[in-house]
């Protein structure tokens, strides 16, 4: 392995590791030698990872969490903060959630469900994180975003606006944070074959459109 991309030493915190994007990301930090905490909302993807990295000789260890809860979010920090003794190297906030619906029949549930996960969760843990990526003195915070936050997609407006405000707020917190020593990026993939992409990728009336986006 070149050694210029060697985490020895380093401490990361992943949302929504158990499964999909967040699975892989933990894989390739654990592979580069980071301890990491991670958190899901599924006990049982999270206890099947745990076991897999733990085989595999990684340092991850984590608990259930649901990020859209304010008072989880908390929870999840001081676990992370006794964890690395309060610092932290690299936040990725990878959660996200998708309901495809045309937008006439979104409802308030909807719209509130989808910005508390993907959205607050991410503001949120990154001003509890920020300490920590502080006291570091090696901070860095990746988003996940979406190609649905830069481009029109058919995968339902309020997921893609709150991952086009994702990319605004990691520009905001790039200029705000960065005399903290905290770099601040969003990554905006497109469809994943993952569990969540499964749905749309899967309904014929988004193939020429998906063939397009990959092509």
């Amino acid at each position: 392995m070149d050694k210029r991309w060697s985490l020895q030493g380093m401490t990361a915190l992943v949302t929504g590791g158990g499964s999909g994007i967040g699975h892989a990301i933990v894989e390739e930090l654990a592979g580069l030698g980071a301890r990491i905490y991670v958190c899901d909302i599924s006990e049982t993807l999270l206890n099947q990872s745990l076991s897999e990295w733990e085989k595999k000789g990684f340092q991850v260890s984590g608990s259930i969490c649901d990020v859209s809860s304010h008072s989880e979010r908390e929870k999840l920090m001081q676990a992370v903060s006794k964890m690395f003794d309060g610092k932290l190297n690299i936040l990725v906030n990878n959660v996200g959630i998708v309901r495809t619906k045309p937008t006439v029949d979104f409802v308030a549930e909807d719209f509130s469900l989808h910005i508390s996960t993907n959205l607050e969760s991410a503001f949120h843990l990154s001003q509890l994180s920020h300490p920590l990526l502080k006291a570091s003195k090696f901070g860095s915070i990746i988003f996940i975003s979406s190609v649905g936050g830069v481009v029109s997609m058919e995968c339902g407006s309020i997921y893609s606006l709150t991952k086009g405000a994702m990319n605004q707020l990691a520009k905001t917190l790039a200029c705000e944070w960065a005399r903290d020593g905290i770099r601040t990026n969003s990554v905006a993939p497109n469809f994943i074959y993952s569990a969540m992409a499964e749905p749309v990728i899967n309904d014929t009336r988004h193939h020429f459109f998906f063939f397009l986006m990959v092509n």
